[in-house]
């Protein structure tokens, strides 16, 4: 497709109903525009983000997730990646943990994630965001198998895991901590992280990452030698 004709392309706009294609040849044809979704054949854009209800959580969890990383060869983690899950859905999570090989998803040739992820992580403002109605239906259908919403406003973290095609909500352990089901050694010491105690959300995680399960599940996902 040429320049003048990408010009001619109509801008991005919220609720513009459109195909995946549509979506983006126009998204490309805005490199201004940072976040645009297209969800269930519906386009999304974001508001400018706040400090404090978004772009402060949003690092303490990329933080949280990255640590977890770096401790497990063979997963991969993104920060707003667009991920293509059907052809009327183009999400772009804040965050997304995927097994880098034999899992759900996979790297298109021009980059792009394809499939479910295994774990996706959103930041929204209240329980009313399409994050927890309209993502979670979709999350939901294309088999993500895990889904985390932080509510900021409410000051409430929701993790969804998926058991015979339905979310079901995962409750604390007796130590007041959510354990992944999809990522071994993954722990969550939820209060600490809404309290701000990143000392002690950390501290909970690398209590999991010790864990003789963790261990296992690196050593699964490392190639078998020849």
């Amino acid at each position: 497709m040429t320049a003048e004709r990408l010009v001619k392309l109509p801008p991005l706009e919220n609720g513009d109903r459109l195909t995946r294609s549509e979506f983006e040849q126009r998204y490309n044809a805005m490199p201004h525009l940072k976040k645009a979704e297209l969800i269930e054949g519906i386009v999304y854009m974001a508001f400018p983000l706040r400090a404090t209800a978004h772009g402060s959580p949003h690092g303490d969890i990329m933080g949280w997730l990255w640590t977890y990383k770096a401790a497990t060869p063979g997963v991969a983690l993104y920060d707003n990646p667009t991920v293509r899950l059907d052809a009327d859905n183009e999400p772009q999570p804040d965050a997304v943990l995927r097994l880098a090989t034999g899992g759900q998803s996979w790297i298109s040739p021009d980059d792009y994630i394809e499939g479910a992820p295994e774990l996706i992580v959103e930041i929204a403002a209240s329980s009313a965001s399409y994050d927890l109605h309209d993502k979670l239906r979709v999350y939901r259908r294309n088999g993500v198998r895990e889904y985390i919403v932080w509510c900021t406003y409410s000051q409430q973290i929701d993790w969804f895991s998926l058991e015979d095609g339905q979310y079901k909500p995962q409750s604390p352990d007796a130590s007041g901590i959510l354990r992944s089901r999809q990522f071994p050694g993954l722990w969550l010491a939820a209060s600490a992280l809404l309290a701000g105690h990143l000392a002690e959300v950390l501290q909970t995680l690398q209590q999991g990452i010790a864990t003789s399960d963790h261990q296992t599940f690196v050593e699964s996902l490392q190639p078998t030698p020849l």
